[in-house]
């Protein structure tokens, strides 16, 4: 009698106090106010008009804010594990939301660096990580869907932001409206944070079991970098991010200086390329839990190279041009949302939030992939180079196996 009540009460410790799609809620809440970053280009000429900064210093502030947002997601994934998710969040909407209400009383370009740039930028990093590792602990029989899922707001936030900021800076300036989207975003996302909660321990969903070949292993951090697959995901992380930021980061400019059509034709291609983007992201987590993470890759990676391939050929009209940005956009999107279930695939979950975060930081790198060609060769020579690097990402998620657990490295197995 007393085994068999033993037993029920672990049972009812696998059970979800409130339904688990409601962690949902927060998490598309927090990523669409992370996700408005991506109209940063909005403030460029405002910003130049009213300080008479030069273009080049008002876009250095995007690249700060990028480059300070993916790194920061380190140390936030470690504070996630220990604090967990909903204090983090907390913390990382009130970064966001003190960096943007300073920045609105920048008066000197350092001042935006400092106040938008890395204050925003830590914030950003902050809340980034938290929503994505609390839907894969409770979505363990759908990972790659629910990262998806996760952070489909990131890519729509500057869809969302963006009628909101136009008309903030033409109704009140520039500057008041980084301190009244200051406000927004810290209150929704502390709004959001409400929504995240970690499952029980052992949670199962009814009715699902943990396939034999995913065994419930907890890699710690440490443990984690001394696999090689980690620096293999790392590197195929890197090299797809870096193929779809060379062409996202300078759509317009490949349709106006490329391809030859108008400049308010080609502006289109944001658009086509953030709603693609964030299409892609669910579409390809829920094929990938279907057809395997490395599988979905492989098809990604291909899909990437050809249009890469292609554009290096030149001599395409404006529909292919349009096809090529959405395509890309697309597959672009499944990167961001397969890795986190990968992450979680290999290493576990428990220290799902510094695990991810330091495979995360690939992306940080790849920013720096565009302007750097850019810098050295044609447009025509960074999509051949574009091309291949996805292909070399082809060979190296074919040869990609699950982390062999070695006697001195035994990790923690969850309960």
């Amino acid at each position: 009698m007393s085994a068999n009540k033993s037993n029920s009460k672990f049972n009812r410790s696998k059970k979800s106090p409130l339904p688990r799609w409601t962690v949902i809620i927060g998490a598309v809440l927090i990523q669409t106010c992370l996700g408005a970053v991506y109209a940063w280009s909005l403030f460029n000429d405002p910003l130049m008009d009213k300080f008479g900064w030069d273009k080049e210093s008002v876009v250095m502030t995007f690249s700060i804010v990028i480059c300070t947002f993916a790194f920061s997601t380190v140390i936030a994934g470690r504070m996630q594990d220990v604090l967990g998710p909903r204090i983090v969040a907390l913390l990382g909407g009130l970064l966001l939301g003190d960096g943007l209400i300073l920045a609105s009383r920048a008066t000197e370009i350092w001042h935006l660096y400092i106040c938008y740039g890395v204050i925003g930028g830590i914030g950003i990093g902050t809340a980034y990580v938290t929503p994505i590792a609390t839907c894969v602990k409770w979505y363990p029989d759908k990972r790659g869907f629910i990262a998806g899922i996760a952070v489909v707001g990131m890519g729509l936030g500057g869809i969302v932001f963006k009628p909101i900021i136009m008309k903030l800076v033409q109704a009140v300036g520039v500057s008041p409206t980084f301190f009244y989207l200051g406000v927004i975003y810290a209150v929704v996302i502390m709004v959001g944070a409400q929504f995240l909660r970690l499952p029980p321990k052992g949670y199962q969903p009814p009715g699902w079991r943990r396939p034999v070949m995913r065994a419930a292993m907890d890699f710690s951090t440490a443990q984690m970098l001394r696999t090689k697959q980690f620096y293999t995901l790392w590197f195929m992380y890197f090299l797809g991010c870096a193929s779809g930021l060379i062409v996202i980061s300078i759509a317009v400019n490949i349709g106006t200086e490329y391809v030859g059509i108008p400049a308010a034709t080609a502006a289109y291609a944001v658009v086509a390329i953030a709603v693609a983007n964030a299409a892609g992201r669910p579409f390809w987590g829920m094929v990938s839990d279907r057809l395997g993470r490395m599988n979905s890759l492989v098809v990604i990676y291909l899909i990437t190279s050809i249009m890469m391939f292609y554009l290096a050929m030149g001599g395409m009209g404006a529909a292919m041009f349009f096809v090529t940005m959405t395509l890309i956009g697309f597959g672009y999107g499944g990167f961001l949302s397969i890795f986190p279930s990968i992450s979680a695939d290999y290493y576990g979950t428990k220290y799902i939030g510094m695990n991810y975060g330091l495979l995360y930081a690939a992306w940080g790198a790849s920013a720096f992939v565009g302007p750097f060609l850019r810098n050295f060769v044609t447009l025509q020579h960074s999509f051949f180079i574009a091309g291949v690097l996805s292909m070399l990402a082809v060979i190296a998620a074919y040869s990609m196996k699950h982390p062999i657990i070695k006697e001195n490295f035994m990790p923690t197995v969850a309960a």
